[in-house]
């Protein structure tokens, strides 16, 4: 996951060129539509935690108790994916079900100091989740599996570079990244597919569900190349921030106790925009100047 170099990315870019006007129409659309939510806020659910016995009960009981949509749900706010969350000892269930995922969101709804941004990705490192923006609004959020204690995603703030629909990792040919969308060229880094094991598992990549990771291919904004070497502009923004207790409780499994104990304080995630805002306007207005 780490040094991939610029000129796979540039290929990456070459390829997938034929599909970018269609990419693109997608991504004006989700911008240039009225918000439709809901809620006006995240839903006041409560939570049970479940300790399993062994996998084959675990499948065996969910298959008769819950629908597909409904382990969807489950598995998403356990940061598992449906391939892994029987290798886990305690899941933790919402009493209700319901048919927005944003409805259990830990981010904001609404942040004032991004509503100049056009679309903004936040990774909290605390409750391994990433919320998506578009001017201030919150679209969408979701699980994640982000550096392990050994290789640690480093906080701050990145931009979107290069993405390729599945690229070969350079730190272990054997792993297939799907939808992969590089933040960080020279370390690698970047969002994509891959196991969601419940803990910060990767090698300070950003791993995600694929229907996620999907998602935010199609939806953020590569950077704009003058040539191999050159970047005229820079693509969506995104701000990693916090640490994780690996030594602590999951901090989802406290849900069942205090169904807030998740809830990211919308004043803290202002603050935290606030200190990237300048760039991050900056960096907008040179990508629109250039798209003229």
């Amino acid at each position: 996951m780490k040094k991939m170099i610029l000129w796979v990315g540039f290929i990456s870019f070459l390829t997938i060129f034929s599909c970018k006007d269609m990419t693109e129409k997608r991504q004006e659309t989700s911008l240039e539509k009225k918000l439709e939510r809901k809620y006006e806020k995240a839903q006041d659910y409560t939570y049970t935690n479940w300790v399993l016995k062994s996998s084959d009960s675990v499948r065996k009981v969910f298959k008769e108790k819950f629908t597909s949509a409904e382990l969807t749900t489950i598995v998403a706010l356990n940061r598992v994916d449906k391939s892994t969350f029987t290798s886990v000892d305690t899941l933790l269930i919402p009493d209700q079900f319901d048919d927005d995922f944003l409805a259990y969101s830990p981010f904001p709804y609404t942040l004032m100091n991004a509503k100049d941004i056009k679309k903004l990705a936040i990774f909290s490192y605390p409750i391994q989740a990433y919320g998506l923006y578009e001017n201030g609004e919150l679209i969408k959020w979701g699980p994640s599996s982000m550096g392990s204690k050994q290789h640690s995603t480093p906080e701050g703030l990145y931009f979107c570079n290069w993405k390729g629909e599945e690229v070969i990792s350079t730190f272990d040919d054997e792993w297939v990244l799907r939808w992969n969308f590089n933040i960080q060229n020279e370390e690698g880094i970047g969002w994509h597919q891959y196991a969601l094991p419940g803990y910060p598992a990767s090698h300070s990549c950003l791993r995600l569900l694929e229907t996620d990771a999907k998602f935010m291919y199609d939806w953020a904004d590569e950077w704009i190349l003058a040539d191999k070497e050159t970047v005229k502009a820079k693509g969506t923004p995104v701000i990693v921030y916090g640490n994780y207790n690996f030594d602590g409780r999951k901090p989802w499994l406290d849900l069942a106790k205090d169904s807030h104990a998740n809830d990211i304080s919308k004043d803290e995630l202002d603050q935290i925009v606030k200190k990237y805002q300048a760039e991050i306007l900056k960096e907008q207005k040179n990508r629109a100047s250039i798209q003229q």
